[in-house]
């Protein structure tokens, strides 16, 4: 995979040049186009990034890119500059745990060079950026026939996620304990894999404690922003997609519609939620500790903090 910045002018150039050698276009979220011809894939992103991937494509980029589009050898290849993104690792990743409604969702997927390769040609990218759940679903699939058998999902829908709420007492911890639960599954499947990666969303030491729990001995790498890696981004997709077909299950169950997330929309369906199946029937779809459920259900809630600077 390569990755190059383009101004304006340069995704106009390429677009012509790309057209005159065959290849074939189609729209791309959040871009300018997709273009494949062979094996050679281009998505040209509307930020003026453009990723260049597939087997064909260092020629392409050394006889046709460079010369016609950018006029000079500039372009950094990435698995030289990223090598650890295409050694064989684990990406790490969750969904649903901004989200009222809905399950916790954890995935993890095991990625080495041929996998990585395959990935970043079907357009594997953080899930954040892609806004349709069908979409999702689509990447998901593709994701599946890629890694085959590596790839580990968790899913805790409400009652669970409630209860181990209450075990553990804090988000942070019941997040550690499913992330080292992912990979220790991982690591049944795939023992030889060295490297573990996961966006990091507290203090280290809780995954790596659970992992010593557990008796699985792994580099683990925690940082913010770990969806720039290939295997998390797809550890995220696959972790979207099943909170989305899970809350789309919960919906059906109750005759609700499910929202995302858990702003003031949120809150009046809570509150009807409520109204209609009492505690226990919200309880059974809501994450029972977000302050949207308390105040849907009446109960008291501790006032906001506002900081002041002196």
């Amino acid at each position: 995979m390569f990755t190059h910045k383009l101004d304006e002018a340069q995704v106009r150039r390429l677009r012509e040049v790309a057209e005159g050698k065959g290849f074939e276009f189609s729209p791309l979220e959040y871009g300018h186009f997709t273009a494949r011809k062979g094996k050679c894939v281009m998505h040209a992103y509307l930020s003026g990034k453009l990723v260049v991937a597939g087997k064909e494509a260092k020629d392409f980029i050394e006889f046709t890119l460079e010369p016609e589009v950018l006029g000079e050898a500039r372009l950094g290849y990435e698995k030289i500059r990223n090598p650890e993104m295409y050694a064989p690792h684990f990406g790490i990743d969750e969904s649903g745990k901004g989200d009222l409604f809905g399950p916790l969702v954890v995935a993890g997927v095991f990625v080495d060079e041929d996998t990585a390769d395959r990935l970043v040609e079907i357009g594997v990218r953080d899930s954040k950026t892609i806004s349709t759940d069908k979409k999702i679903a689509e990447l998901a699939e593709e994701i599946g026939k890629t890694v085959r058998g590596g790839m580990e999902v968790v899913t805790m829908g409400p009652p669970r996620y409630n209860e181990l709420y209450r075990k553990f007492g804090n988000l942070n911890r019941l997040l550690a304990w499913a992330h080292g639960k992912v990979i220790a599954n991982l690591h049944a499947k795939v023992p030889q894999c060295p490297r573990a990666l996961s966006d990091q969303f507290g203090d280290p030491r809780l995954v790596e404690g659970e992992l010593r729990r557990q008796g699985v001995e792994i580099q683990l790498q925690q940082r913010t922003k770990a969806e720039s890696d290939i295997a998390v981004a797809a550890a995220s997709i696959l972790a979207r997609s099943e909170f989305v077909r899970q809350l789309a299950k919960l919906s059906a169950e109750v005759g609700f519609d499910l929202a995302k997330g858990c702003g003031a929309g949120v809150k009046k369906m809570a509150e009807e939620i409520f109204r209609q199946r009492g505690r226990e029937g919200l309880a059974c779809v809501a994450k029972t500790h977000f302050r949207t459920f308390s105040e849907a259900v009446g109960d008291p809630v501790a006032p906001k903090v506002e900081w002041k600077k002196r």
